[in-house]
C-alpha cells in the first residue's frame, strides 16, 4: 500500500488529481476536500466500474485508516492508488479549503 504525505497530496490536488473519499455520506457533507468523489468504503468494491483507470487515485478518509484499506483494495484491482496520510483532518489542519454542506456525488 502506497501512502502520500499531506504535502504531496496538496501538490497532486493542485494539479487536478482524482480524489476518492471513502467516508460515509454524513462525514462527506460535514466537510470534504474540494472535488473529492464520494465512494463510501462499504460500497467501493461493488462500484469499481465508476473509478477511472490510468490515472493516479488519491484515497482519503477522516484520518487515514480507512483510506489505507481501500488503497490496498484498489491496488489489488489494478489501480494506481495512494492513501492520503492523516486524511481530511490533516488537510483541514493545514488550513486547506474544505467544502461543507455540499450534496454527496458519485464518480
Amino acid at each position: 500500500m502506497r501512502e502520500v504525505t499531506p504535502e504531496e497530496f496538496a501538490a497532486a490536488h493542485a494539479d487536478g488529481a482524482f480524489v476518492v473519499d471513502v467516508r460515509e455520506p454524513g462525514e462527506y457533507v460535514g466537510g470534504h476536500v474540494p472535488g473529492a468523489v464520494l465512494l463510501p468504503m462499504s460500497q467501493l468494491a461493488a462500484r469499481l466500474g465508476e473509478v477511472p483507470r490510468g490515472v493516479p487515485l488519491y484515497v482519503i478518509c477522516a484520518s487515514g485508516n480507512r483510506s489505507k484499506s481501500m488503497t490496498s483494495l484498489l491496488e489489488r484491482a489494478g489501480f494506481d492508488a495512494y492513501s492520503v496520510a492523516g486524511g481530511t483532518a490533516a488537510w483541514a489542519r493545514a488550513g486547506r479549503p474544505v467544502v461543507r454542506g455540499a450534496r454527496p456525488h458519485a464518480a
